[in-house]
């Protein structure tokens, strides 16, 4: 469900790209979406100047994104360890 929420946004920005002309393809629009998304930033795609702060936007978006999940995965397996242990002792 997390991985569908994650590409969900991923394809929101992609389609914003596309609709303002940013970048020349929807592949690229996808591409550039998924690696400024995770902040890797390979820098071979690039936008020009005056939509450099909407991608800067989104890898500020997709950083919390990332921890937030990061964080529910944590707390959810935690809960199911701690629910398992609890069976054992009974």
């Amino acid at each position: 469900m997390l991985l569908l929420i994650h590409a969900i946004e991923i394809t929101v920005w992609a389609l914003f790209y596309l609709w303002w002309k940013c970048l020349p393809d929807a592949e690229s629009a996808f591409y550039f979406s998924r690696v400024t998304y995770a902040t890797i930033g390979y820098g071979d795609l690039v936008l020009l100047t005056p939509w450099r702060l909407p991608a800067a936007i989104e890898g500020l978006t997709g950083i919390p994104m990332c921890g937030l999940s990061a964080g529910l995965f944590v707390a959810l397996a935690s809960r199911i360890f701690a629910l398992r242990s609890e069976r054992r002792r009974k």
